[in-house]
């Protein structure tokens, strides 16, 4: 029975193409500790070998290969020329499969748990700025510093009135939109800027937040857009999930023209 053998990691060298298969080197660290009485094993180089049939399957480049990390399952051979098999041991590859990284694991986790993070966070600024808030003014500071934190009391005491009048109605239109809407603005109020006309969003993650609105009734998301000119700043694949499910209105944010 032939021995298996299992690789990870990154091409460690350029990838070299032959008439019906590729080649490209790789090297893994032996482990870390060694049974007593023996050497600890260093790094082993590999050269894999793989059909361009299979390895076109991937969608690696030879630019992509230095920077991706694969999984390589196969079986080592010895019987290949030095000028071909630069590595220690050559391994003849019978599956390749391109793993995933951090960021992509994020963008394909589910609406929902995105969306509990989000609130996490917020909830945890609240929080800290609350904490802020209540700290005690310590009576034994010099008078002038007494004076300035009661001139910065007085200033929030001034602009919290106005503050609440402004959240107080918004939040009496946008209930049960997605966290941090401002207001609902008519789909048709929406100016799209031409450089995100040009674009053509992912759809694997437009079809998840079409899923989403039609599980909800909600995007999950606001959309961010420029205070006074309507004008779009982010937020394109929702606008697209919005026209796509023709929704008369459309939960936003808003970005403020700088002066």
């Amino acid at each position: 029975m032939p021995h298996k053998i299992t690789l990870t990691g990154s091409a460690t060298g350029p990838l070299r193409e032959y008439d019906r298969y590729v080649a490209f080197d790789m090297r893994e660290k032996g482990s870390p500790s060694a049974p007593k009485g023996l050497k600890k094993s260093t790094f082993i180089s590999y050269t894999v070998f793989v059909a361009k049939k299979a390895f076109n399957k991937t969608g690696l480049t030879k630019k992509s290969i230095m920077h991706e990390k694969i999984l390589i399952q196969g079986e080592p051979t010895l019987d290949i020329p030095i000028d071909e098999c630069p590595g220690e041991v050559g391994v003849i590859c019978f599956q390749i499969t391109v793993l995933p990284n951090k960021k992509d694991k994020e963008d394909n986790e589910p609406n929902d748990k995105k969306e509990a993070k989000q609130e996490a966070s917020a909830a945890q600024q609240e929080v800290a700025a609350t904490k802020q808030e209540e700290k005690p003014v310590t009576t034994s500071q010099p008078a002038a510093n007494e004076e300035k934190k009661a001139e910065k009391v007085q200033t929030e005491v001034k602009e919290t009135p106005v503050q609440e009048k402004k959240v107080e109605p918004q939040k009496k239109q946008v209930t049960n939109q997605p966290k941090g809407t401002q207001d609902l603005l008519s789909f048709d109020e929406i100016i799209v800027p031409e450089e995100f006309l040009k674009t053509r969003p992912n759809p694997q993650k437009t079809q998840k937040v079409i899923d989403f609105v039609k599980r909800t009734g909600r995007l999950d998301e606001p959309l961010t857009i420029e205070k006074g000119s309507n004008i779009l700043k982010d937020g394109y694949r929702r606008y697209i999930v919005a026209k796509t499910v023709k929704m008369d209105k459309v939960p936003v944010m808003y970005e403020y023209q700088k002066s």
